[in-house]
């Protein structure tokens, strides 16, 4: 079964959440040097991923129509 171009950015685009969520978790719960700002840039990342992954799929979409 062939994937297109929008599964694979949807998965990869999946895949950076569940690692940037676990990486949340982490830095929210155990005390590394910079912790805050590696967990704002987690929360940034939040709201990135899949804004990025939108655009990504609705420019493939316009491409190949």
């Amino acid at each position: 079964m062939k994937k297109t171009p929008k599964q694979i950015a949807a998965l990869i685009g999946a895949s950076l959440l569940v690692l940037l969520y676990v990486l949340t978790l982490v830095f929210a719960v155990f005390d590394f040097p910079h912790s805050e700002s590696m967990f704002r840039a987690c929360l940034y990342g939040t709201i990135a991923i899949p804004l990025f992954t939108w655009i990504i799929m609705f420019l493939c979409g316009k491409i190949s129509h």
